[in-house]
């Protein structure tokens, strides 16, 4: 049966599934996403390995007792996992041998017999592109996977990968992850996206609302004192990222809308993009990316935060 692959407008990160949210918890916020048109989920077998005590495919396994519990969820769903990133001394990188191994896998977490998108998360330097094309070849022979791209790929990395799917006559890469938002824009726009558009290839973005800064929540760098997100948020305080979320907050009113709204919005409305990534911990964290996908910015507050995050 051929099945179709269709992103909801924006992507429920499932990095948070068995980490910060619980079993009970993620179950009942998948619910809640699917119910409201939030239909794909982005995973990887490596989620969550950054705790103590956890393996890696720990998100994977709470997605398929979604499944398990509510079978009629899969068909709905649009599922992508990722394989490389290192889950022991011999469990990483993207070889024949140990894709075969971890697809497998996956799948048996994920209670399912087909992956929608299977990304190579990062780059093996090890392992030529034409092997892991090969086995990507018999992957979507056999319906194990429907769709194959990748994520942390450099642009040169990302152009050598499609041009060897030409020159050999192998699968290509239709689908890339890289980060991307309002105050990290310029890798993507000036290395990535060049190549995606002459290629055709789909782009989902990660760090849409960069670690929450892009929510408004932190205003003042004190705020992170202790925070676990510290590192990842403090390069954003500069006067320019204070200076993108005074511009949104000059758009609340407008809108009726929060920040991550606004944000997520302007990422929508870029031509180029098919999709944001953002995880949510509570059914009001998600609330906001639901509206969020119908929010509607005018072409001159697209103009006005594209002009004020310029780099």
């Amino acid at each position: 049966m051929k099945r179709d692959v269709n992103f909801s407008k924006i992507i429920f990160g499932g990095n948070v599934f068995g980490w910060t949210v619980d079993l009970e918890k993620s179950i009942s916020l998948l619910d809640y996403a699917l119910e409201h048109s939030i239909h794909t989920v982005d995973t990887a077998d490596m989620y969550s390995t950054w705790v103590e005590g956890h393996k890696g495919g720990e998100s994977e396994t709470v997605i398929g007792e979604w499944f398990k519990r509510t079978p009629s969820n899969r068909e709905k769903t649009t599922l992508i996992t990722k394989v490389g990133a290192p889950l022991g001394d011999d469990k990483k990188g993207l070889s024949k041998k140990y894709i075969r191994q971890a697809v497998e896998a996956s799948l048996k977490r994920l209670n399912t017999d087909y992956i929608d998108v299977y990304l190579s998360h990062y780059p093996d330097l090890e392992t030529p592109i034409e092997e892991t094309l090969s086995v990507y070849a018999d992957l979507l022979k056999e319906g194990k996977v429907l769709k194959i791209g990748a994520s942390n790929y450099s642009a040169q990395q990302l152009e050598e990968a499609l041009g060897v799917s030409q020159t050999q006559g192998l699968p290509k890469y239709e689908i890339f992850q890289p980060g991307y938002s309002l105050v990290e824009r310029q890798q993507y726009e000036t290395e990535y996206r060049p190549i995606c558009e002459k290629d055709h290839v789909e782009v989902i973005t990660y760090f849409s609302l960069a670690a929450g800064f892009l929510s408004g929540k932190y205003r003042d760098i004190s705020q992170l004192e202790g925070s676990v997100r510290k590192r990842q948020l403090e390069k954003y305080f500069s006067e320019q990222g204070l200076n993108i979320l005074k511009t949104m907050d000059g758009l609340k009113d407008k809108y009726q809308a929060e920040l991550s709204e606004i944000a997520l919005a302007w990422t929508i409305a870029q031509p180029s993009i098919s999709a944001p990534i953002a995880s949510a911990t509570s059914t009001s964290q998600l609330d906001a990316l639901i509206k969020a996908m119908s929010l509607k910015l005018e072409v001159e507050d697209v103009d006005l935060l594209s002009k004020v995050s310029q780099y």
